[in-house]
């Protein structure tokens, strides 16, 4: 195996060729294909895709919109029996076609392209949103280090929004255009040190006076709210949120999982991680919010307008508020990456375009489509049936139509893949994991209409 330092993935060596010397389709395959260095390679890289915005930011504020403790069970119980079967199951597709998203569902069905590009679009729907929320924990880092950490609404009261999201926008075209490298080795730094601050400024939260009104909103509910279809809908969009369901990063960091890898250990490892962030991201904003009176349920906003009082309250406040917002920053950059990735490909493969080519065409689009979302929070306040435009395409982007994608992307894969095809490409020894996918991939187009028919009855009553 040959490492390339520029893009940090391992490429076959050159004996592929056939006994008379001539080389294949198959056999060239393996040596135009890169590969993670590793099987923890691709497990942190892959927590790091998804752990930055996934889970700091999107899970407090929707446990905060959707009543607390019992959208924590609901979420926990729709990503350990669903989103965590499919997870594997889209990793799996990807490694056995090595390709882009379009190319891993053409290979499986004839229609499968245009679902591919259907979830090319999804993921260029959430990146450009993404671009601008991580514009935000730019600013924050800039401002901590200026040592002016200000509130959410000072922050975009004027264009910092725009302004951000641009910068961004231009740092991830520089680090794809130059090649990722960095993302492994940073990846495998980042998580620990992330995992650790968040989990001091847990400890320090539970010293504060609103702890036990956090306890108690994060573990008890309302009699009845988990009969709520729509609160289930929303705890089923989170959990394939949290885990890249449905939106490419799966199958494109997939094609390049190295051979020996066992998909559902990696899987496995991934989802816990991600899971406890996302857990300790609430345990770290809730007693603040309670604390000073702050409202739960305030939207995408939640974590921006909380840790400037976090870091306020605590002695040496500052130091902590230009690491965690640095470290803040990189997670979700790492997501930014991830999505851009999963349309670069595409748009390189299917379009025929050269790298650097792909790179400024995928740039230029995510400067036109995400500034209606930085311009939703700078005084132009665009607005979507009266929430932020940002807010509006993360609901509408981010639940439903995460949920739709990984319906039909799951029901695809367990309806014409062969389960043995299945079982090889996961790595695992035991049949267990590919008969699990196949029950609950074959079953969700079904039970997802079901949930779909309860919401509609249940709202018109």
């Amino acid at each position: 195996m040959r490492f390339d330092p520029r893009t940090g993935f391992r490429y076959p060596g050159a004996g592929w060729r056939q006994p008379d010397g001539s080389m294949t389709e198959e056999h060239l395959k393996p040596e135009a294909r890169a590969q993670w260095s590793s099987e923890p390679a691709f497990v942190f890289s892959m927590a790091a895709a998804a752990v930055g915005l996934g889970n700091l930011w999107r899970f407090p504020y929707m446990v905060g919109e959707n009543g607390g403790g019992a959208f924590i069970l609901a979420y926990l119980l729709a990503l350990a029996i669903v989103a965590l079967p499919i997870m594997m199951l889209e990793v799996a597709a990807g490694r056995m076609r090595q390709g882009s998203v379009v190319t891993t569902y053409r290979g499986i069905t004839r229609l499968g392209a245009i679902y591919g590009w259907a979830v090319v679009l999804l993921t260029v729907i959430i990146t450009s949103y993404y671009l601008v929320i991580t514009g935000w924990t730019l600013g924050y880092t800039v401002d901590a280090i200026r040592l002016s950490v200000s509130e959410f609404s000072d922050f975009t009261a004027g264009y910092n929004s725009v302004w951000y999201f641009a910068i961004v926008t231009g740092l991830a075209w520089i680090v794809l255009l130059r090649g990722v490298a960095a993302i492994e080795t940073f990846s495998k730094v980042l998580m620990p040190l992330l995992a650790l601050l968040i989990a001091g400024l847990v400890g320090f939260a539970a010293t504060l006076p609103g702890w036990a009104e956090a306890r108690e909103f994060m573990f008890s509910w309302e009699p009845g709210a988990l009969a709520n279809p729509t609160l289930w809908f929303f705890a089923f969009g989170q959990a394939f949120y949290t885990l890249a369901v449905g939106q490419g990063y799966l199958v494109t960091y997939g094609s390049y999982i190295p051979r020996k890898t066992n998909v559902p250990r990696a899987a496995l490892i991934v989802a816990a991680t991600e899971t406890s962030i996302a857990l300790l991201a609430g345990w770290m904003i809730f007693p603040f919010v309670f604390t000073h009176g702050l409202d739960p349920g305030a939207g995408s906003e939640l974590a921006f307008s909380t840790l400037p009082i976090v870091f306020d309250d605590m002695a040496g406040g500052w130091l902590l508020a230009i690491t965690f917002f640095f470290m803040f920053f990189a997670a979700a950059f790492s997501s930014c990456l991830a999505g851009l990735k999963v349309i670069i490909a595409a748009v390189e493969e299917e379009l025929g375009l050269s790298h650097a080519r792909a790179v400024a065409a995928v740039g230029l689009l995510m400067l036109g489509l995400g500034l209606p979302s930085a311009l939703s929070f700078t005084p132009v306040e665009l607005t979507v049936a009266g929430m932020p435009f940002l807010d509006f395409m993360d609901q509408f982007g981010g639940t439903n139509i995460v949920v739709a994608s990984g319906v039909i992307g799951a029901g695809l894969l367990c309806w014409v893949l062969p389960p043995g095809k299945v079982w090889y490409a996961l790595g695992a020894k035991s049949r267990w994991w590919s008969w699990r996918i196949f029950i609950v991939g074959r079953s969700l187009p079904f039970l997802a209409a079901g949930l779909l028919v309860w919401r509609l009855i249940a709202g018109g009553q």
